[in-house]
Order: C-alpha cells, then sequence, then structure tokens
C-alpha cells in the first residue's frame, strides 16, 4: 500500500537528532525499531518544550498504545536527522502525532508514521483528560483538516 508522503512544511516543529554509531544494523543501515525511538524523542521533545509537560513529576503520563511506520528511505550512521511531528487529533485523553523522519536537508521523508499517546494517571494508571492547558498549546501543532488524507 502507499502512503502519501508529507513534505517539511506539513510539520510545525522539527526535532534533530545524530544518529549513532550503535543504531546501525549488521546491513549497515539504522535498524527499524530506531525509527520508533526517533518518533518517541520527537513527540516527548513537543509536549516538554511546547506544553510544559513534566517528565519525572507530572501527575498524568502518556502510554503509546498504537504506532506504526512507513520507511521510505534508508538512515545510517553518521548522519543528522530532523523528526517532524504535528498533531492529527486530539481527543480527551489522547494524542495522535503525525511524523516524518527527514534527512537533513531534504524535503521528502526518510519514514513517516503516526503514533498515539494515551494520558492516564502516573499512580493508578487510569485513563485522564488531557488538562486544558497542554491541550491549548498542542492546538496550535494541530493538522488542519484539509491536509488529512
Amino acid at each position: 500500500m502507499k502512503h502519501q508522503a508529507k513534505q517539511r512544511q506539513h510539520f510545525k516543529f522539527t526535532f534533530p537528532i545524530q544518529t549513532r554509531w550503535s543504531d546501525n544494523d549488521m546491513y549497515g543501515h539504522v535498524n527499524n525499531v530506531m525509527y520508533y525511538s526517533f518518533f518517541d524523542t520527537a513527540a516527548n521533545a513537543l509536549l516538554i518544550q511546547k506544553a510544559g509537560f513534566h517528565l519525572k513529576d507530572s501527575p498524568i503520563i502518556g502510554l503509546v498504545v498504537n504506532s506504526s511506520c512507513n520507511f521510505m528511505q534508508e538512515l545510517s550512521y553518521p548522519e543528522m536527522i530532523e523528526v517532524g511531528v504535528s498533531i492529527a487529533k486530539i481527543g480527551n485523553s489522547s494524542l495522535t502525532y503525525d511524523l516524518a523522519i527527514f534527512k537533513q536537508g531534504q524535503n521528502d521523508p526518510a519514514a513517516q508514521g503516526n503514533f498515539v499517546h494515551v494520558f492516564v494517571d502516573r499512580q493508578t494508571r487510569k485513563s485522564t483528560p488531557i488538562p486544558a492547558e497542554m491541550r491549548d498549546a498542542l492546538n496550535h501543532y494541530l493538522t488542519p483538516k484539509t491536509e488529512l488524507i
């Protein structure tokens, strides 16, 4: 199944990452599991940097309940990449992220995918609404409906 590639300008937040020697597998390219790590790092960077989320002491935490990735180009070490993040949907207690990994200076993604966080109480692990302040901050990163495919 062919997916419509989203260009760099689709994403209002980008997070740079340096690939590491240990990211490569025996075939000489970044192993597929690392792409999910890059997605997780960038999604959390958006929450921390733009929504005031405090990982260590927040009464709520985001748990990943779904993720997917479509691979388009190989990545390897050493390479600088940028992970684009936008919010596809803000639910009562969930965020659906739209993500893509770009090689430095390129507009076509090396990979793209999505990621769903459900926010739960840190202690009870019961679903909890996204706080209004976080929701307001993340609205800026919401993908306009006309861009959704």
